[in-house]
This record gives structure tokens, C-alpha cells and sequence, in this order.
């Protein structure tokens, strides 16, 4: 009989991002050390053919036409994604939008699928 031991230690980091009511998407700040984010990132977002509804972000080194810039502002890392967001018509504006970034071990490369958790946002909190 052969067991491996489970490490605790890669269970101990939650890697998230937020939309925003602007549409762009947000970082924890954890996330963005993690995934290596500096002054000059970027990243390419892929969908599954099966199910477009799931999302993949492809963390990238060098920039082409299909990458996006990773933003910068003091600590914070966000990505202008509205314009990808409203043409996938996923709705920020009256929910929140949290993803929960996992590692694809199968993928080539920094593939991080990104499982969508919503909720409905306050009525307070939404912009017209």
C-alpha cells in the first residue's frame, strides 16, 4: 500500500479577483503576488469550448495583440476588462462578481480556471 501526504501548504492561499462596478477587474493583493504581477504584466483570458460560460485566465509575460495589460495603482492590480465583461454579458453592475482563481495542472503554462461566485449587490451599491 502507497499513500503521498497532502501538503498543507498549498492549500493556504486563496487566490481572488473582483469585477468592479467599472468592470474592471480587481486583485487581491495575495493574488497579485502570487501570480508574479508587476509594472509590466499581462495576461490573456481564454473560454471553454464546452461551456462558454467558464473562463480561464492565462497568466502571460509578454504582451500581443490578445494579452491585457495588468494595471497598476499603489499596491492594487486591476485589468480593464469591461468591454470583454459587457460582451460576455456577465452582469457587475447588479451583482457582486467574485472569481476563485485554481490552478489547471493539466494546462501548459500559468492557466488559472476562474469559478464565478455572484451576489446580489445591495441596491445601494448599484450604478445606473
Amino acid at each position: 500500500m502507497g499513500f503521498t501526504i497532502i501538503n498543507a501548504s498549498q492549500f493556504t492561499i486563496r487566490l481572488k479577483a473582483t469585477i468592479h462596478s467599472s468592470g474592471k477587474l480587481g486583485f487581491t493583493e495575495v493574488t497579485a503576488r502570487e501570480l508574479g504581477f508587476g509594472d509590466n504584466s499581462f495576461v490573456k483570458f481564454a473560454q471553454d469550448n464546452d461551456d462558454k460560460t467558464i473562463l480561464y485566465l492565462i497568466n502571460n509575460t509578454s504582451q500581443d495583440d490578445e494579452a491585457f495589460r495588468v494595471c497598476k495603482a499603489g499596491r492594487y492590480f486591476y485589468i480593464n476588462t469591461k468591454i470583454m465583461f459587457d460582451s460576455l454579458d456577465v452582469d457587475y453592475k447588479s451583482k457582486t462578481v467574485i472569481f476563485d482563481l485554481v490552478r489547471v495542472k493539466e494546462a501548459d503554462g500559468d492557466v488559472y480556471k476562474l469559478n464565478k461566485r455572484t451576489t446580489k449587490k445591495a441596491s445601494k451599491d448599484i450604478e445606473e
